[in-house]
């Protein structure tokens, strides 16, 4: 995880960065039942995941994202990312119904785009915005889920 710029001492993206720890802690979790074959587990693990996984892309697209796409300069970048968040929700619910082989490959997938965000569009975002961004970027985002 990045935290070489800075940019995690902006609330949003702060947050943003503390829930990646919390689903790549959540696929470590999907790995291990995968590994072992326990359906019952990989279920309830991809259940979990899938849990911290979509109110953070829900909430990345309709506030940071959303603001960014506003820039021409962003559109292109923001719209592969949320196609990243797309393929990202099928490729889990093809662990989760019994695909536990495709597994290695979501879990590639999920770091790769974790990377693209932390180390390319968040620090983008920090520079290129100034208090006003920030303060519609705060008031589109829904609240934080509780973590775990």
């Amino acid at each position: 995880m990045c935290s070489y710029c800075g940019c995690e001492s902006i609330d949003v993206i702060g947050r943003f960065m503390a829930e990646h720890v919390d689903i790549i802690n959540a696929c470590g979790v999907l790995r291990r039942a995968c590994e072992h074959g326990d359906n019952a587990a990989v279920v309830a693990a991809a259940d979990a995941l899938a849990g911290l996984l979509h109110p953070h892309t829900g909430a990345e697209e309709a506030g940071l994202f959303a603001v960014l796409a506003e820039d021409e300069e962003f559109t292109e970048h923001v719209g592969s990312l949320c196609a990243e968040h797309t393929a990202l929700d099928a490729a889990l619910a093809a662990v989760r119904g019994g695909d536990h082989a495709s597994f290695p490959a979501f879990e590639l997938a999920l770091r790769h785009h974790i990377d693209r965000e932390e180390n390319g569009l968040f620090p983008a975002a920090a520079i290129a915005f100034a208090g006003m961004e920030w303060e519609r970027v705060t008031a589109l985002t829904p609240a934080a889920p509780s973590r775990p």
